[in-house]
Parts: structure tokens; sequence; C-alpha cells
């Protein structure tokens, strides 16, 4: 069991930097949690505080049901993998895996035979005798994770480890993060700025923006039902297009389509929302072509309404549109998301 519970935490740096107020959340036993946000907006504090190496100033933090607040971090039963690798560079990947065994006093045979498991788990048998220096930058992640392995502890924590790779290697270190975590079936924590990589590996998304929580949930519910205009557009590339526009006897009306506002809502604007994928273009004159990004197997097309407000397209046929061309849209199956015009929360 590796339950975390986090309880009413209050989180300040000082009397006017404040983190968290009274946080309170939960995440579930073998689940893969990704915390996801934009630069400062806690995400790595709050992992650190579960790790214990950041204090806070009220509130509590389980591990399972035990109270680790006061715990000092290497009481806790977890394993953190940093985004710098964190690697001693005068010890060899073997060395460098049996290092916190060896503090731990772990037996020498019980030390061999966890080493010989996680360097299986991970292909770095042929790499036991090298030296960082002598690694690939994905080498070195594996390291990283494999001395996290080793231990087996209750609990992963990872900080952004793949935010130092190329493009290419992050995809395969996604693939193989997931695949461990599928073989071992313990809790994961993940952080990381990058949208993407949350919505290909968590099970469960927890979003943030300045220490507040905007959307905890699994990916499908992020995308499909963004709580507020933030997860709306943090969520999804491109971002969604949010228009506004003023409701009128019931309905309101942008470029040439006419929608029927949710019974109820009594505001004399609303929010739009209108992912990529749910427009197309037809015949009409109402939107004006600004360019076209040409991505292989689709396009982006990015237009102008009278008013100035960019709407961007996801065109799978490829039509050849000129900059400066006039055009309408359809909504492709009404996937419409209404926010209310005051507070941006999911109407």
């Amino acid at each position: 069991m590796s339950k975390v519970t986090i309880d009413n935490v209050t989180k300040s740096y000082s009397r006017d930097t404040t983190i968290f107020t009274d946080l309170s959340l939960v995440f579930p036993d073998n689940e893969f949690i990704v915390i996801l946000g934009p630069s400062g907006c806690g995400k790595t504090t709050l992992l650190r505080m579960i790790a214990g190496l950041e204090d806070f100033d009220k509130g509590r933090i389980l591990i399972d049901e035990t109270d680790v607040s006061n715990m000092k971090p290497e009481q806790r039963d977890i394993a953190m993998v940093f985004q710098n690798y964190a690697l001693y560079p005068q010890k060899t990947v073997y060395q460098n895996m049996e290092f916190g065994l060896k503090m731990r006093k772990v037996p020498a045979e019980e030390r061999a035979e966890r080493i010989k498991n996680a360097s299986e788990i991970l292909g770095l048998d042929q790499l036991l005798d090298r030296y960082p220096k002598q690694l690939s930058g994905g080498q070195r992640q594996r390291v990283a994770l494999g001395r996290a392995l080793v231990r087996d502890p209750k609990l992963f924590l990872l900080d952004e480890p793949l935010s130092n790779l190329d493009a290419k290697l992050r995809i395969k270190m996604r693939s193989e993060i997931i695949q461990l975590y599928q073989r071992i079936g313990k809790t994961m924590i993940y952080v990381t700025h990058d949208q993407t990589e949350a919505m290909t590996m968590g099970t469960r998304i927890l979003l943030m923006n300045e220490g507040l929580i905007q959307q905890y949930d699994v990916p499908e519910k992020l995308y499909d039902e963004p709580a507020n205009i933030f997860v709306a557009q943090f969520i999804g590339s491109p971002q969604m297009n949010i228009v506004s526009e003023p409701v009128q006897d019931g309905k309101v009306k942008f470029g040439n389509i006419t929608l029927n506002v949710p019974e109820g809502y009594q505001g004399d604007r609303i929010h739009i929302g209108l992912r990529a994928e749910d427009l197309q273009i037809a015949d009409g004159e109402f939107y004006e072509v600004s360019h076209t990004e040409n991505l292989g197997n689709e396009q982006l097309i990015y237009l102008y309404d009278d008013q100035g407000e960019e709407i961007v397209v996801r065109d799978y046929e490829r039509t050849s549109l000129e900059p400066g061309q006039r055009v309408g849209l359809t909504l492709l199956d009404h996937k419409i998301h209404w926010f209310d015009h005051q507070t941006g929360e999911r109407v």
C-alpha cells in the first residue's frame, strides 16, 4: 500500500509568498499520478514536501495511514528521481545503484541480486562498469531510475526526469517509464510542465496553477470535460479556441454559426470553447485565413474573425487555402464547451 494523503497543508516562503493554503487531496495506491502545471505553480514544492525535503506551515502528509510530516526523508520509504540525475561521477553504474543499499546496510548478496534484477529490467546489464561521463543522457536517466528501483520503496517520486533529453529520446523514455510502472505496480508521482507527458503517462492528472487545484481527474476528463478555461487551454495542442459572445434570447451567434445557450445560464455573455478538430472549413465570408501549418498528415489553419480573434482549425484533408482568403466554419458533432463569462468555470 502506498496511498498518499495531503491533509489541509499550508506552505509559505514568507509573509507575502504563500504557495498552498489548506491543500487537501488523495493520491490512490498503485496509480501513476502526474502533477502538471506551468512554472511556479507549486508542483515541485508539493513533490518535495511528500519526500520530506521541504517543510510546511501546517497540516499533515500521510503515506498509507502513517503521518510522515515530521519524519526525515530516509524514514519515509520513498525513492526520488531528479531532473539532473544526481549520479556520483566518480562511481560506476553498479556503484551508483549500490550506494543507497550500502548506506542501509543491505547484505552484499542481496545488493547484487537487486542490482541484477533492476539492470535487466532497464537494459543496463552491459553498462554496469561504466562511469556516468561515458553514458548518454537516456542511459544516465536509466541509471537514476535503477538506483530508485533497487530500493524497492513504497513510493516513487519523479521530478521532471525527462526535461534534459531531446524530443526523440523523451518519447522513448516515456514508454520505458510506463512499462516500468506497469511491471512493478507501485505508486508513482511524476512532476512535469509538459501536457503531452501528462496525457500519455498518467492514470490521473493533478493540474495546478498558482498553488490551486484546477482539476484532478483521469486524462480523458481533463480533455473532454475541462473544469474551467485554464484547463481547457492548458490541455490539448493547439489550445482550445475560446470566443466570447453576447447572449440574446437564449442564443449566441459567432460567424455563420448560431447556438442555443445551456438552459439556466443567466449571464449576458458567455465563453464558447471549441477544439481545433471539432471545426471544419466551409463556404462563407466570415473568417480570413492568416496562414497554415503543414504537419504532414494534417494541417492547422489559422483564421481571424472581424474582431481580430484567432481561431485554429485542424484540417485532415489539407485543404488548399491562401492567406487573405475568406471562409466559413461548421461544427462537427456539436462538440461545444461552455464557460461562465465572469468566472471562467464550466457551465
